[in-house]
């Protein structure tokens, strides 16, 4: 069965509603965020996982647990989010009053991690899922998860800027006619109710 990659953002966190950059910050998610992770036991209904995997994280454990997969989760520790370092904690225009001109996906975090690594550690991921077949479930986080998409159809970290991914949202890696020499987005931040198992 040819590889699909269905890649699942975590839920709402108090952090990621208040647009706080937030990476080795092990939060939890909040009410509606539970809510969001329980809607996706419905759209993931129907589909055969040949693995599961997750972040590390507590946001990204507790969505794969509430969209009940019916597969033990394998903690994957390439799928945790972007290493912000310095910058952990903070939003984009608390950062940008001291960087103006700052970008996380050309510029990368201070004392945490460059557009170099975050691409290297994704392409690695990578190349270790490509060796895998059938539907596969990644728990994982926004930056990350834009990485992962852009490096997937060849697109460098920086164009990752213009993927964007919202809580509790669904995107479907594959390639075209199953030609894994044409990687492919089948679908893209998918937050609306009803199941996607027919999305090809």
């Amino acid at each position: 069965m040819p590889l699909r990659l269905y890649l699942i953002r975590h839920g709402e966190t108090e952090w990621s509603r208040a647009g706080k950059h937030t990476s080795r910050t092990d939060i939890a998610l909040t009410a509606r965020g539970e809510d969001e992770a329980r809607g996706l036991s419905a759209r993931l209904h129907g589909i055969e996982f040949a693995h599961v995997f997750s972040s590390p994280r507590k946001r990204a454990q507790q969505t794969c647990e509430l969209a009940v997969i019916h597969r033990a989760a394998e903690l994957e520790p390439d799928l945790a989010e972007w290493d912000y370092g310095d910058y952990e904690g903070r939003t984009p225009a608390e950062i940008q009053a001291q960087r103006p001109a700052w970008n996380l996906f050309r510029d990368g975090a201070l004392n945490g991690e460059s557009p170099a690594q975050m691409g290297h550690r994704v392409d690695l991921l990578l190349s270790r899922l490509r060796t895998l077949e059938g539907n596969i479930a990644l728990f994982t986080h926004g930056h990350l998860g834009r990485v992962l998409a852009a490096r997937w159809i060849g697109l460098s970290v920086e164009q990752a800027q213009h993927l964007l991914l919202s809580t509790a949202s669904v995107g479907i890696l594959s390639y075209t006619h199953n030609h894994i020499d044409q990687p492919a987005i089948a679908l893209w931040n998918s937050t609306s109710d009803g199941c996607i198992a027919g999305v090809r």
